[in-house]
C-alpha cells in the first residue's frame, strides 16, 4: 500500500511581504504553518499543534510529524506519519566557491550537464530536507552526500550511513525539495 503524502507551497502575500524584521519572520513562520495544517487536513492526519523544542526542532504530536521551511516569496510546509523535511530555495546564481563547499567533486558528476546553480540547489535543498528530517540541522551539513540522481526529480542522499530518498519540485523560480523515502508525495501549489 503507497502512502501519500502532500506537501504544500503558498505564495507570500503582499501583506506579509510589507512587515520588517520580526514582525515578518514570525507572519512567515505562522503561513509555513498554515501550509502544513493544510498538508495535514489533505492526508487526514490532523495535528493539534506546533510546537518546537529549545532547539527549534519540531516536536510531533499525536504521532503526527511536521517540517516547514519559508522564504520571503514562498513558504512549504508538510506533515507524516514518520520523520520528515522539506526544504526550498530560490534558484539563483551562486559562486564557485560556495558550490564547492557544499557539492564535491563526486556528488557533481552524479548531475551530469545541468546547470550549476540548479545542481547547487538540488543538492543543498535535498541535504537540508535531509537534516530537518533527521533533526540534525545545518551542523551535520558536511556528512550529507548525494549518492545518485535518479532523473530530474528525485535523488538519493546518505547521511551518517543510512539513505534518504527525495523529491525536487521546481515552482516560479524556486525548488523545494521534501524526503520521501516510501510516500508517494502529490504536491498542492497556490
Amino acid at each position: 500500500m503507497i502512502i501519500r503524502l502532500y506537501p504544500v507551497i503558498i505564495k507570500v502575500p503582499e501583506t506579509i511581504k510589507a512587515l520588517k524584521g520580526k514582525e515578518n519572520v514570525a507572519a512567515l513562520s505562522r503561513l509555513a504553518r498554515a501550509s502544513a495544517w493544510e498538508s495535514a487536513v489533505k492526508s487526514k492526519h490532523l495535528i493539534p499543534g506546533f510546537a518546537k523544542n529549545e532547539l527549534g526542532v519540531p516536536l510531533p504530536s499525536n504521532g503526527i510529524f511536521w517540517s516547514v521551511s519559508h522564504k520571503p516569496e514562498f513558504v512549504g510546509g508538510i506533515v507524516s506519519t514518520e520523520k520528515i523535511g522539506i526544504d526550498l530555495e530560490r534558484l539563483k546564481d551562486v559562486s564557485d566557491a560556495l558550490f564547492q563547499k557544499i557539492v564535491d567533486s563526486d556528488e557533481a558528476s552524479h548531475f551530469g550537464h545541468q546547470d550549476k546553480s540548479l545542481i547547487f540547489f538540488r543538492a543543498f535543498t535535498a541535504k537540508e530536507a535531509v537534516l530537518k528530517k533527521t533533526t540534525d540541522g545545518i551542523k551535520g551539513l558536511s556528512n550529507a552526500k548525494i549518492k545518485r540522481v535518479v532523473d530530474d526529480r528525485h535523488l538519493v542522499v546518505q547521511y551518517l550511513n543510512k539513505k534518504y530518498w527525495v523529491e525536487n519540485f521546481y515552482f516560479d523560480g524556486y525548488l523545494a525539495s521534501v524526503t520521501k523515502d516510501h510516500f508517494d508525495l502529490e504536491w498542492t501549489f497556490g
